[in-house]
C-alpha cells in the first residue's frame, strides 16, 4: 500500500529534488524509478512467510530499540545518483501484545503530522559537516517515508523506508535518529 503511494508520487519526488537544486531532471527521474522498486521487493520478501524469517536473521546494519517492544532493524542505507539517501529496514513488534505505533515517530512538525502517522520524525546527523538532514517531503508536505502506520501485532514485521537529502559524497557515516528509539551510527553505501 505504501509502495503504491511512493510510485504514484514519483513526479512529486522529482519536484522536491528539483526545487532543492539537486541534480538534473533526467538524473533524478532515473533514480526515483529505482527506489520504489527496491522498496517493493522488500515488501514482497517481508510478506512471504519464510523469506521474512530469513530476512530477519540477516545481520542488519543497525538495530534500534524503541518503546513497548518495538525494534527498528536498518537493512540498507543507499546513496542515489539523484541526490538523496534511502534508509530501508523493518519495524518489528518484539513484545507479546499488539502495540499502537507512537505518534511521536512522525516528529513534531505540523506539516508532517497533518498527513497521518509516519516515520517523518527521523533525521540523519552528519557530525563531520555538522548538519542534520530531515526526511524529504513532496510538494504537498507529505513525508517521503512509510506512512499509514497504526498498530503492529505481536511478532509482526513491517517493511519501512525513509528518504533524506544526501550528505556530501565524502560523508560515509551518519547518526540515524528516530523519536522514541535509540540512535545508531550507520554507513552509507553507493
Amino acid at each position: 500500500m505504501s509502495i503504491r503511494f511512493s510510485i504514484r508520487r514519483a513526479p512529486l519526488y522529482l519536484a522536491v529534488l528539483v526545487s532543492m537544486g539537486v541534480g538534473a531532471v533526467g538524473c533524478s527521474g532515473g533514480g526515483d524509478d529505482e527506489k520504489p522498486k527496491a522498496s517493493a521487493s522488500a515488501s514482497v520478501d517481508a510478506g512471504a512467510g519464510p523469506s521474512a524469517q530469513e530476512a530477519g536473521e540477516e545481520e542488519p546494519l543497525a538495530e534500534l530499540k524503541g518503546s513497548n517492544g518495538l525494534l527498528l532493524r536498518i537493512t540498507s542505507v543507499e546513496r542515489d545518483s539523484g541526490g538523496f539517501v534511502t534508509v530501508n529496514g523493518e519495524l518489528k513488534n518484539d513484545g507479546d501484545k499488539s502495540v499502537a505505533i507512537p505518534s511521536g515517530l512522525s516528529g513534531n512538525e505540523t506539516e508532517i503530522i497533518r498527513n497521518g502517522r509516519s516515520l517523518g520524525g527521523a533525521t540523519l546527523v552528519d557530525s563531520k559537516s555538522k548538519k542534520r538532514y530531515y526526511v524529504l517531503r513532496d510538494t504537498e508536505g507529505r513525508p517521503l517515508t512509510t506512512t499509514g502506520l497504526s498498530t503492529i501485532k505481536a511478532g509482526d514485521r513491517l517493511p519501512v523506508f525513509m528518504q533524506f537529502p544526501a550528505p556530501p559524497a565524502d560523508t560515509t557515516e551518519v547518526t540515524f535518529q528516530l523519536p522514541t528509539f535509540a540512535s545508531a551510527t550507520i554507513s552509507i553505501t553507493g
